[in-house]
């Protein structure tokens, strides 16, 4: 069983050094299949542990380093958690691999392309098995590497470049975090091992001033990796990566870190009720802020990055009500549908000769009608739409979260009436009403390839079945809440969420104002932009709140002005002044003094006998006097 766990993360490293050094002398053909073997073969191995899973298994590779007491070993920890993690990477993880052999095929950049995104894989493999915070750590940092690799890979353009920069700079601030907070965990339990951690957990009381500070900093690293207020900007601004870097890393996978991030730590958390509040409320506001910017966004891809900010602000308010497992179920039926939104937007951009503003399509569902159908699929899912997937986990949310507080209730379902509206905006804008591009865009219209279509059709399949996982109570004790189940013998302590204790009725009618709330804004979506064919408006027209949700509520102008300006002038200032006339001044001060000495001790080296004579004569009668005075 231990082989079988190694080989799981070791076969996507392997496929990273294999496209990396030798996919340039290999067919393309060849680096598609073997990045995709060495991701598929992980994900059967995945499910292979999953159906003959008894009890947690420790896989320890070697003892890493031992310092006193204190022992690290590089191990693997397989899991309920574990498992479901690395089905979902290793799953979406092999049918975005599968798109990208259609998506990328002209591009030049192709073995290197499939390179990191198997470093990616891997790394991600790492962070979700690891046995402790070290190992999860070096996952967490090769996830940002290959995000910063995969952002920027069409690094010709500035703009790309300067997006991936971004991301890195943004995620190394929560990366600092997270450090923290590891390294108080390791001062304060004597181990970075999630075994150790949970033994030892009852040796501190509820809201311990050493848990909150350990897991706030925790959080600020999830906050980071998965785009909370306020490190955040750096998700829309990686859509500059090919749009299968955009389905992997940034809506199925790395910035579901997080999550996983406080779901593994939930024994520390459970004893935060503080911090709980406070993951709470970070999360109401940026799903919130959010879904008010995707609405006036124009670029069929920016429009689903926001969603993923906002999708990520619920998980992390089921997380903040302590319904940890209805926030995996989240992730995992998220997962689904938004990478099958954001293929599908990639099957959109790839019809329209690499289109992405909305303004310049429409009446493409007859064009591309599996395309179409698909991302229509994602669109009721993503909605909350019965009896789709995210209706489900989304369901579960609102429930745990009117246990919690009712006015977070009614801010949250406010949140996810938001997401009806920019989604079928978008669906509207792109694929109903007459075509607004170019001519030469209209004839080039076509639907795409087969291996791009058909990971188009299995997400679509997950996402109307996915809410099997975990479906509701009320279905029935022998069907349902079956990730509940599995998920339980992971939670320690005082796990602040149990199951609900509302009645089936209450229960039916907040999932009946839901409906109702999101078939209200639905029409009234429907009726501005396919009745009354609205169409999207030219930005510099619009002013108020549309103005404002336009500019991403002008966010980033406000950190370039208090943060990135004064950086940057202080860089200049640093140069020019200080180092230039400074530093440079007192070294080239110091070299100067110098110079001169040596060309005025140069001027008695003359090589005049006589002179030197003299100047001898001269020292010895000043040397006698200076004698005779110091004797009297």
């Amino acid at each position: 069983m231990e082989n079988i766990i190694y080989l799981i993360p070791v076969l996507p490293l392997i496929g990273f050094i294999i496209c990396g050094l030798f996919g340039s002398k290999l067919p393309k053909s060849a680096v598609g299949l073997i990045a995709n073997l060495v991701v598929v073969i992980p994900f059967i191995l995945s499910i292979y542990l999953f159906f003959n899973f008894v009890e947690p298994i420790k896989a320890n590779a070697f003892t890493w380093f031992s310092v006193e007491n204190f022992k690290v070993d590089f191990a693997f920890h397989i899991d309920q958690l574990s498992l479901i993690m690395m089905m979902i990477v290793t799953g979406i993880g092999a049918l975005i691999h599968l798109y990208s052999i259609g998506y990328m095929h002209e591009d030049e950049g192709f073995h290197k392309f499939f390179s990191y995104l198997n470093l990616f894989i891997f790394s991600m493999l790492l962070l979700v098995m690891g046995s402790n915070f070290l190992i999860l750590f070096i996952g967490w940092e090769g996830v940002g590497f290959c995000s910063y690799l995969l952002i920027g890979f069409w690094y010709k353009n500035k703009e790309y470049g300067y997006a991936a920069r971004k991301a890195f700079v943004m995620n190394r601030i929560g990366d600092l975090g997270l450090l923290v907070g590891i390294f108080l965990i390791a001062f304060y339990f004597g181990s970075i091992e999630y075994t150790d951690i949970t033994a030892n957990i009852d040796k501190f009381a509820l809201n311990d001033p050493v848990i909150i500070a350990a897991t706030i900093f925790l959080f600020i690293g999830a906050m980071g990796k998965s785009a909370q207020i306020p490190l955040y900007t750096w998700l829309p601004d990686a859509m500059a990566g090919p749009t299968p870097v955009s389905a992997l890393i940034h809506a199925a996978t790395m910035v579901t870190a997080g999550i996983y991030l406080v779901i593994r730590s939930n024994a520390l958390y459970n004893l935060a009720p503080f911090t709980l509040d406070f993951i709470l409320y970070i999360g109401l506001a940026t799903s919130i802020l959010a879904a008010f910017i995707a609405i006036r966004q124009n670029d069929i891809k920016k429009v689903l990055a926001y969603s993923t900010v906002s999708q990520l602000g619920l998980m992390f308010i089921a997380l903040g009500a302590g319904a940890y497992t209805t926030a995996l179920f989240h992730v995992t039926t998220h997962a689904f549908f938004k990478a099958l939104l954001f293929l599908g937007a990639g099957s959109v951009i790839h019809a329209m000769s690499g289109e992405q503003d909305m303004r310049y399509m429409g009446g493409l569902k007859k064009k591309i009608p599996i395309t179409y159908w698909t991302f229509l699929i994602g669109t009721l899912a993503i909605c909350g739409i019965p009896p789709l997937a995210g209706m489900f986990s989304k369901d579960e949310i609102l429930v745990a979260v009117w246990e919690k507080n009712k006015i977070i209730w009614g801010l949250t379902l406010f949140s996810a009436a938001l997401t009806c509206i920019y989604m079928f905006r978008l669906v509207f804008l792109a694929f109903f009403g007459d075509f607004k591009g170019t001519k030469e865009q209209k004839e080039h219209i076509h639907e795409s390839p087969s291996i791009m279509t058909i990971p188009l059709i299995l997400l679509a399949v997950l996402t109307v079945i996915g809410g099997i996982l975990n479906l509701p109570h009320y279905l029935g004790e022998g069907i349902s809440q079956k990730m509940e189940h599995w998920l339980n013998p992971i939670y320690t302590g005082l796990h602040p969420h149990t199951e609900p204790p509302l009645t089936t009725e209450m229960e039916m009618i907040l999932l009946g104002i839901t409906l109702a709330v999101v078939a209200i804004v639905s029409f009234a979506t429907y009726n501005k932009y396919v009745v009354r064919k609205a169409q999207a408006d030219i930005v510099e027209n619009l002013s108020g709140w549309e103005k404002l949700s336009a500019h991403a509520a002008y966010i980033n102008e406000l950190y370039d002005e208090i943060i990135v300006n004064p950086t940057l002038n202080l860089g200049k200032f640093l140069k020019n002044i200080v180092d230039r006339y400074i530093i440079n001044g007192i070294v080239e001060g110091v070299a100067k003094t110098v110079r001169g000495g040596g060309n005025i001790l140069r001027l008695v080296q003359n090589g005049n006998v006589e002179f030197y004579i003299f100047a001898m004569s001269a020292g010895i009668i000043i040397l006698l006097l200076v004698s005779g005075f110091l004797s009297h």
